[in-house]
């Protein structure tokens, strides 16, 4: 019932407007935002007692693999909801007073993790928070922060402290939340638009900051600690592009399917070519191979068991499997296909994303790895290459 009712909103509210809207300047309507509200999925999994739905990751995951069959970008803007940081770093009072706000789409977060020089070695981060009183200034410079001007805060990273030796380069890494009003910057902080092939529905930000002021009661977590912070939601999150990877690719088959049933030549639809059938069956069987291990890997993470590995496979494989779908049903679409005219080329365009955000498929290809083989040697060799870098920078900043 939660996924048709979730297939129903997105083929009547989402997918004409991604339709008609998509493109470089599209911003996703306020007016289906509210509509998102309404029926509860900015509080899917928020407990009831704050006024979310109170559900676990595998009925999220079921709603955005629906809503990504129409825009994924819609199936994003669920995951700047749910109280993911404030419900792992927050007192109770802050719970209260934040969390029903989010289940109404009324405080929505942006994260600001990446720099123009760090991607996935996230634990060398170089923007840094001073402790001034009581705030802390921060400095620095962030890259690929998606909504950072709809946002009703942002949640950066940045150091407060050196860390302590090559294998712990995450200590010292601390979490905040700047709170802002939606379609700008707090004070010390400019964005520029960083041109996108895809994803659209809202802007991707580079940011600059220069003395950005925090409360300190704003420093979400232990202090030092905020990369364990983060590497505890990513099997949620990389269930959770999983989950739009195969609902890009289910709207790329359906469509694809349905075309080849209308489309003649040679007298007679493509459907009755064998070249098309078997392309068709193949794409059936990689979705619903990723679905199914979507699913035990959603329930894994809601019975509380550890599954990073299993979290990782997924990711990797319903990523790889939703470009090869796509890709396949824009053949099947032929030079319709590379046009404006159908929504097969948006699904190739975002399916293409699902492969690098939230961890590119080489880094899931490195934990699968190293769970099954131990970490190899050129890893520690790395990691204290970089170390010393930091050395090295934090002299010359001294």
């Amino acid at each position: 019932m939660i996924r048709d009712a979730a297939r129903e909103f997105t083929m009547k509210e989402v997918l004409p407007v991604a339709n008609a809207l998509d493109g470089p300047d599209a911003e996703i309507p306020m007016s289906l935002r509210d509509k998102m509200a309404e029926m509860g999925y900015f509080g899917i999994t928020i407990p009831e007692e704050y006024g979310g739905l109170g559900l676990g990751i595998f009925e999220y995951c079921l709603i955005c693999e629906q809503l990504s069959r129409g825009w994924m970008s819609v199936a994003s803007i669920v995951a700047r909801a749910q109280g993911g940081w404030i419900m792992k770093s927050m007192p109770e009072e802050m719970r209260r007073e934040y969390l029903p706000r989010v289940v109404r789409g009324e405080f929505l977060n942006a994260s600001a993790l990446s720099e123009p020089d760090t991607g996935s070695d996230l634990a060398s981060i170089s923007c840094r928070a001073e402790l001034d009183g009581d705030e802390w200034v921060l400095t620095g410079n962030k890259y690929w922060c998606t909504f950072a001007d709809g946002a009703d805060y942002l949640i950066v990273f940045a150091r407060t402290s050196a860390p302590p030796s090559p294998d712990k380069r995450w200590e010292g890494i601390s979490c905040f939340m700047i709170e802002k009003q939606r379609g700008g910057f707090p004070p010390g902080m400019t964005g520029s638009p960083i041109p996108k092939i895809g994803y659209f529905g809202w802007k991707t930000f580079e940011l600059a900051l220069d003395g950005v002021r925090v409360p300190k009661r704003n420093l979400m977590g232990p202090e030092g600690k905020a990369f364990l912070l983060m590497a505890k939601g990513l099997e949620g999150a990389r269930a959770h592009t999983a989950a739009r990877a195969i609902g890009l690719a289910q709207g790329a088959l359906e469509d694809a399917v349905a075309y080849s049933l209308e489309r003649r030549q040679f007298g007679m639809p493509i459907a009755e070519y064998q070249a098309i059938r078997f392309k068709i069956a193949t794409m059936a069987t990689e979705i619903e191979a990723a679905r199914q291990l979507l699913y035990f890997v959603c329930n894994e993470i809601d019975s509380g068991r550890r599954c990073d590995k299993e979290a990782s496979m997924v990711k990797y494989f319903a990523s790889e499997m939703a470009e090869r779908v796509t890709s396949q049903a824009l053949q099947i679409f032929g030079g319709a296909g590379y046009t404006k005219l159908f929504p097969v080329e948006r699904y190739w365009r975002d399916a293409r994303l699902t492969k690098i955000f939230e961890g590119t498929s080489e880094i899931q290809q490195r934990i699968i790895a190293n769970s099954l083989l131990g970490k190899s040697e050129v890893e520690g060799m790395i990691a204290g290459r970089a170390f010393g870098g930091q050395v090295r920078q934090s002299k010359e900043a001294a």
